[in-house]
C-alpha cells in the first residue's frame, strides 16, 4: 500500500464504500460475473486510480460507480496490463536486467491471501523482499 493512502484505507468512510461494493456484488467478482462466471471476489478496486493529488477527492476515492470487486485474477490482469510493457529492459549487450522496483508487479499474493488495504488490527502481513 502507498504511503500516501494508508490513512485513507483506514477510514471508515473507506470501510463502508468498500462493504457497500462487496454486497452490490454478493460477494463476487463483477468482471467475470459480466462474462457469466460466478467466481469469488478479492478486492475492491478504483477503476480511475487513486494517486497523491487526487486522494482527498470522494467522487474518486469513495464513489462506488469508481469502484468494483474483483477477483485476484482481474485484478492482477489490470495492473499487470499496465506494466508489462516496461518491466524487463536488456542493456547494450542484450543482457537482460532485472526490474526496478517501479516496475514491481501489483496484486501479487504474497499476503497468504490476505488483503491489507484498510486492515485496522495491529496484525498485519508482512511482505519480505527479494
Amino acid at each position: 500500500m502507498k504511503e500516501y493512502a494508508k490513512s485513507f484505507y483506514k477510514s471508515k468512510a473507506w470501510q463502508r464504500a468498500r462493504r457497500q461494493v462487496i454486497t452490490r456484488a454478493n460477494g463476487l467478482c463483477e468482471r467475470c460475473m459480466a462474462q457469466g462466471i460466478y467466481k469469488p471476489g478479492y478486492i475492491v478496486h478504483h477503476k480511475k486510480y487513486i494517486t497523491p493529488e487526487n486522494i482527498g477527492d470522494n467522487k474518486i476515492t469513495l464513489d462506488v460507480d469508481n469502484l468494483e470487486y474483483v477477483c485476484e485474477e482481474c485484478h492482477n490482469k489490470e495492473h499487470k496490463a499496465k506494466h508489462n510493457n516496461s518491466r524487463y529492459l536488456f542493456d547494450g549487450h542484450g543482457n537482460l536486467l532485472p526490474p526496478t522496483a517501479d516496475h514491481t508487479p501489483r496484486g501479487s499474493n504474497s499476503h497468504g491471501g490476505k488483503r491489507t488495504e484498510g486492515v485496522t488490527s495491529k496484525k498485519r502481513c508482512k511482505v519480505g523482499r527479494i
